[in-house]
C-alpha cells in the first residue's frame, strides 16, 4: 500500500494496513492545519527515543508487536509504565517525557496523531538516526500553513 501526504486536503486510507506495511522509522501520512498522522516502525530492542513535546499532544496506536511505554514529568522521573501490544493506544499530554520501547520479537508498528502538526509534510525517515539528522538540520519542521502555538518551545530529547 502506498500512502502519500496530500496536505490539508480530504484524505482516506486503510491506516491499519499502511501501518503494518510501513518499514520506515517514520512516514508522515497526512498533514492538516491542526494535526498530523505518522506511521512508525521500531526495530526489536529499540525505541522511539525519550522525548518531550512542550506544545504537542500525541495519540499513538499499536497495530503490530509489543512494547513498554514510559512517561513522566521529567526525563529522570518516568513514573508511568505500562506494557502495550497490538490494539493498545497511548495518550501523551503535551510536555510529558515519554518513550515506547519494543520489547517483542518483531518490529513494533504504530501510528501517531500529533496536534498540532509536528513534522515536515510527507517526510520519510528510514531510521531514528535519519530523523535525528533531519531535526538537527532543520529540515523536519511543520509546513508554514499549519497552525502552531504562539510560543512554540523546542522539543527536548534525552
Amino acid at each position: 500500500m502506498s500512502v502519500s501526504d496530500n496536505g490539508p486536503k480530504p484524505n482516506a486510507f486503510d491506516i491499519e494496513s499502511a501501518t503494518r506495511q510501513n518499514e520506515n522509522y517514520r512516514t508522515v501520512a497526512w498533514t492538516g492545519k491542526h494535526l498530523q498522522v505518522t506511521l512508525m516502525s521500531i526495530p526489536v530492542g529499540e525505541s522511539i527515543g525519550l522525548e518531550a513535546h512542550p506544545d504537542t499532544d500525541q495519540f499513538l496506536r499499536l497495530d503490530a508487536g509489543s512494547g513498554r511505554v514510559v512517561m513522566g514529568p521529567a526525563k529522570d522521573q518516568l513514573d508511568f509504565e505500562h506494557d502495550v501490544a497490538d490494539g493498545w493506544s497511548i495518550q501523551v499530554p503535551a510536555g510529558t517525557w515519554h518513550d515506547v520501547i519494543n520489547t517483542g520479537d518483531e518490529p513494533l508498528r504504530l501510528y501517531t496523531v500529533y496536534a498540532p502538526s509536528h513534522h515536515a509534510a510527507g517526510i520519510v525517515q528510514a531510521t531514528h538516526a535519519d530523523a535525528a539528522r533531519d531535526e538537527a538540520a532543520g529540515t523536519d519542521e511543520p509546513p508554514s500553513w499549519t497552525v502552531q502555538p504562539p510560543s512554540s518551545a523546542e522539543d527536548e530529547h534525552a
